[in-house]
């Protein structure tokens, strides 16, 4: 225990878009949607109340993710899991491919290392998400916010924050839930090289698009040969979604994530070209909602705690 541990925190995370077309497992974005995670210190047992997305759906038992990322730090750094009140107030969509497990996991961390005193620089934290994840692009995001770009280097991540303008992301969320598991067995073992290059080329562009705000470059790039050709078949009229979006306006488009979410870049008529895409769900029997993100540039935040010690909590 430390002085500065807390009785009690609150950590906001913002949902999260990976990928961005070409940058498979490398590129994320942080959205201003967001997931709180609420933890109180107890004498001993756990509980777990959740509002919002995944009221009914996501576990209130030892096997939440927040508290598996709890658990993590905590045998992280040497410390015993506290008795925990684990609240949950969620807005991020449940397996929509805007990051909501990247959220649980970053927000358990981050909740975890502030209420023991912050033992644990950012570094490791990302470190540990992406042990838990399995892979960075949505978490690195969720963690520091803005545009990501990150990578292994022997089993560390290397990543560098780029600045990006204030943006509006239109995300078009169908109703239908697509596990990441399931996306990810959907992709070969191997590729041919010419799709490896022609990625390559483009992910290098689509930061640029962003970062200077360059619509016509990201009309131009923001395609992808890795992951989005193999993940088609698993969403129900994602080709007709993406020519709907196109015709209306759209710059950039691609499949958020893992999916089955789709986000839509456009320097105007974000409603018109939402409703074209919603329709074309539609079309194939899938409602679907349209949220029109901000970009944002902060990532993680606690926003409540206590000056409490832990040892008298």
């Amino acid at each position: 225990m430390t002085s500065n541990s807390l009785s009690q925190v609150k950590v906001s995370v913002p949902a999260t878009t990976a990928n961005l077309g070409p940058g498979f497992d490398c590129l994320g974005l942080a959205l201003g949607l967001y997931n709180a995670v609420e933890l109180r210190r107890l004498d001993s047992e756990l509980r777990v109340t959740v509002e919002g997305e995944g009221i009914d759906l996501l576990p209130t038992n030892p096997t939440n993710l927040v508290y598996r990322a709890v658990c993590v730090l905590c045998r992280h750094v040497g410390e015993s899991v506290p008795g925990l009140d684990v609240h949950l107030s969620n807005a991020i969509p449940l397996m929509s491919g805007l990051g909501s497990s990247s959220a649980a996991i970053v927000g358990g961390l981050v909740a975890a290392n502030a209420m023991l005193g912050g033992p644990l620089d950012t570094e490791t934290l990302l470190a540990l998400a992406i042990e838990i994840e399995g892979h960075p692009d949505n978490v690195a995001p969720a963690l520091l916010g803005g545009l990501v770009i990150v990578a292994d280097a022997d089993g560390a991540p290397v990543y560098r924050r780029v600045a990006v303008p204030e943006l509006d992301i239109i995300a078009v969320v169908p109703d239908f839930q697509l596990a990441t598991v399931e996306a990810r067995a959907a992709l070969p073992a191997q590729v041919p090289l010419e799709d490896a290059v022609h990625n390559l080329s483009r992910a290098a562009l689509v930061v640029h698009g962003l970062s200077e705000v360059d619509y016509e470059l990201l009309r131009q790039v923001m395609d992808d040969r890795l992951h989005q050709p193999y993940r088609t078949p698993l969403v129900p009229g994602l080709t007709d979604v993406f020519a709907a979006g196109r015709r209306a306006g759209a710059a950039g488009i691609a499949l958020s994530g893992a999916g089955p979410s789709v986000v839509a870049f456009a320097p105007r008529n974000h409603e018109t070209i939402a409703e074209a895409m919603c329709e074309a769900f539609a079309h194939h029997g899938l409602g679907a909602r349209a949220l029109v993100l901000k970009t944002v540039a902060e990532g993680a935040q606690i926003v409540e705690g206590d000056a409490v010690r832990a040892g008298d909590a």
